[in-house]
């Protein structure tokens, strides 16, 4: 049996994804394998109607919906290659080989988190990257940003609207310029230039940011924003990517570069949100049904 789709990944457009084609009466197979990539997020925010929702039960949720549809099949897969070209793809997982007429991709991305003493442990907890995720919980805390960037230190402006206590660190890797730091002073906005050396606090929650030196800053939140790659799969298939590493879709159809192969969520856009992924997982197979409808009825294929 030849899938009409194969979704790549099972997240918030995988699933948003699964459910449209499901409805435009397309036979779907959507594998997901790993842990997700907001597996250490305690809950999601600023879904509609699914605010505050732990994500292990927005994805639970999600896969029972999917059920009313006899067309969608959900695996929990990896999927090792695909192979084949526009109509005829060949994706081979360890259970075996499987065809789709076409491939949608929404895999996410993998975060490079910073190589700090204590990062990783206060990581989705006290550290974040998304203040409409996580702002509103901690407003008016004592909140740092780590700027690895002139344009990170800019979006610590951004960041001051959650609260009257912001610190942007720039790591010692830049000149402030002197206008920036005009902005940051009328906004009330210290800045340490000293290079960060660590974070430190009590289990979960973080307490300090460490400096060289041996001087620290009391911390209470620290948004960060770290460098991303694509997750291997999408690496081999030799898509088109910009020049900060996303996906480059067509902006009507969302399909790639490789004909037959589109694109949907946090994996081809740089601001990232679960609501914003499923929309784009939507929108990505609404694209996709159309063409595949067209195509089959033209072909005098359709049930």
């Amino acid at each position: 049996m030849a899938y009409d789709v194969l979704i790549v990944g099972g997240g918030p457009a995988g699933l948003s994804a699964a459910l449209a084609l499901g409805r435009g009466r397309k036979s779907v197979l959507l594998c997901d394998a790993g842990p997700p990539r907001n597996a250490a997020a305690t809950h999601m925010q600023n879904f509609v109607s699914r605010d505050g929702t732990p994500p292990t039960e927005f994805r639970a949720m999600a896969r029972a919906q999917l059920e009313r549809y006899p067309n969608v099949e959900v695996r929990d897969a990896r999927i090792e290659e695909i192979r084949g070209e526009h109509g005829n793809f060949n994706a081979r997982l360890a259970s075996g080989d499987v065809q789709a007429r076409r491939v949608l991709l929404c895999a996410g991305m993998i975060d490079e988190l910073p190589e700090l003493d204590g990062f990783r442990t206060f990581w989705g907890t006290s550290v974040f990257q998304c203040p409409y995720c996580h702002g509103w919980e901690h407003r008016d805390r004592r909140f740092g940003v780590l700027a690895s960037s002139i344009e990170m230190l800019e979006h610590a402006l951004f960041i001051r609207g959650w609260s009257k206590d912001v610190v942007g660190f720039t790591d010692a890797r830049y000149t402030v310029p002197p206008e920036l730091r005009t902005h940051l002073a009328r906004a009330r906005l210290r800045v340490e230039e000293r290079r960060v050396t660590g974070l430190s606090g009590d289990g979960t929650r973080l307490e300090q940011i460490e400096l060289e030196g041996g001087a620290s800053v009391p911390l209470d939140v620290l948004f960060v924003r770290p460098a991303q790659r694509q997750v291997p799969i999408v690496q081999a298939l030799g898509v088109m990517l910009d020049d900060k590493g996303y996906v480059q879709v067509d902006a009507l159809s969302q399909e790639t570069s490789i004909p037959g192969i589109y694109a949907g969520g946090d994996l081809i856009m740089q601001f990232q949100a679960a609501v914003l992924a499923a929309a784009s997982g939507t929108r990505a197979a609404a694209s996709l049904n159309h063409a595949l409808t067209v195509e089959l009825a033209k072909s005098g294929a359709l049930p």
